[in-house]
Order: structure tokens, then sequence, then C-alpha cells
């Protein structure tokens, strides 16, 4: 009775997950196909007949995605780590200082998750202007450099941290400085890891805000890249899957190689009562 369920389950299970990737498929199915089959083929058509690289290539030779790939690598690089350095200095005291105010500023920070973007994007993009961010690096980066979402994530581990390590760093003479970055930090890794790909894959498939700030075409992102590839190829699904995998294949590698950091430790496996 129970291989039954565990069957049932593994099924149903496997249908969900092959629903969720058949899109993944038909993509890559799609920028693999030649210039001899037609892309919306009467019949379900998920192996090429003739699959060729040649999509990738002509996309790779046709347009400078090798500067939208860079692009993209600084900004969400630069902006995992101001987003992974600031909000862990705001979360710090939030979590293990005792001051006045402390939870009022920890729920107004959570409640501007409330706030959509589209909201503070004119008052930001007026501040960018301001700033003489527009076009820039820095100018796509800003916004992010730290998160509500990212504060009150870090915030949650670093309250989870037992109360004797702290104690026994402050017995080594630790400041608090010193205390946050080698005692606190390492031991909240999973939870930096977490934010790190969430801001990541956010920031490597942002759309809208690159599009406002960024005006010269060298420096797009590579979401930005593929929308003007499908405005200048009059619709060329082929090429369009092309670039659309090769922006996938960066968040791909990433997450296979931080996943190994996602698993918990035990924090206070050390410590006896």
């Amino acid at each position: 009775m129970k291989t039954s369920k565990n069957l049932i389950l593994y099924l149903v299970l496997s249908i969900i997950a092959f629903g969720m990737l058949f899109p993944l498929f038909w993509l890559i199915s799609t920028s693999l196909k030649s210039p001899l089959e037609d892309v919306f083929s009467s019949g379900l058509q998920i192996v090429p007949l003739h699959p060729t690289l040649t999509n990738f290539r002509r996309v790779w030779q046709s347009y400078p995605f090798g500067q939208y790939l860079l692009n993209s690598t600084i900004i969400a690089g630069l902006t995992v780590i101001l987003n992974l350095l600031f909000s862990a200095l705001a979360a710090y005291p939030l979590a293990r200082l005792d001051f006045v105010g402390r939870k009022i500023i920890f729920a107004a920070i959570v409640a501007t998750l409330m706030i959509p973007f589209q909201i503070i994007m004119i008052p930001l993009y007026i501040l960018i202007i301001q700033l003489g961010l527009k076009n820039s690096y820095l100018g796509v980066i800003f916004p992010s450099i730290a998160s509500a979402f990212g504060i009150f994530l870090l915030r949650q581990a670093f309250a989870s941290v037992p109360k004797e390590l702290e104690e026994a760093g402050r017995m080594d003479g630790c400041s608090e400085l010193d205390l946050w970055w080698s005692i606190m930090i390492p031991a909240i890794r999973p939870a930096l890891t977490t934010l790190a790909l969430f801001v990541f894959i956010g920031s490597w498939s942002d759309f809208l805000w690159p599009l406002i700030v960024l005006e010269d075409d060298k420096s797009y992102t590579l979401p930005l890249g593929v929308a003007k590839l499908a405005s200048a190829l009059d619709l060329d699904w082929r090429l369009i899957a092309a670039g659309s995998v090769i922006s996938l294949v960066p968040v791909i590698a990433v997450f296979l190689f931080l996943q190994r950091y996602l698993v918990p430790t035990n924090i206070g496996s050390g410590i006896k009562g």
C-alpha cells in the first residue's frame, strides 16, 4: 500500500516537473533548429530533426552578445556583493543589538516590501539623474545595493545564532565589527548564499530598470540585448531562442555552483549547556 502511494506521488511530481521544464526544453529545441525546419510545424517537434549550432554563431557574430554578457556579469556581480554587504550591516544591529526603536525600524523596513517598484521608479530615476549616474553601471546597481527582503532574511539568520558564540567572541576581545565579520558572517553562510542567489537572478533578469537608465547600446545587459535582437530580426524565433539560451546559461551555472552552500550548518554543535 505504501509502495503504491509512493509511486503515485512520484508520478504526480514527475508530471509537474515536466510541465515546469517543458518551456525550457522547447526553448533549447527552437534554438537548435536549422533553417530547413519550420519552427511552427504542425507536429509537436521537441527534438530537432537536424540540430545545429548555427543560430548561436549567427547571434554571437551579428550582435555584441559578448559585451552584453560582460555588462550583465559586472552589474549582477557588483549588485550581489553590495547587497550582501549593506544588508548584513543593517541586519546585524537589528538582530543582536538592543537600542531604542529597533522593532519600529525593522517593521518599517519590512513594510516597504508592500510598495511596488513602479511607485518609486520615477522619484528614483530623478535621483539617478541628479547624482549623475544615468547610463552607467552604478545607476543600474544603485536601487539594489540593499533590499528589505535581504535585511529581513539576514536579520532572522543573525537572530538564530546562539548567544554563546557572541559571548565567546566578546571574551576574546572582539570589537563589534570583528564579531560581525569573524563570527556572525560565517555562522549565517547558508542565508547569505540564498540571498546571493535571489539577488543575482533578480539583477540578471531585470529588464525595466536597465531599460530606463541605460541609453548606449554598448552598455546594454543581456535582457535588453535579447529584446533588441527580437525587434531587429523580424521575430526569427530560432535566433531569439538562441540569445535567450545564452542568457540562461550563467544563471544555471551560478545555481549549480552555489547549491552546495545552501545546506544549513549546525552552528551550535560545539556548544554544550
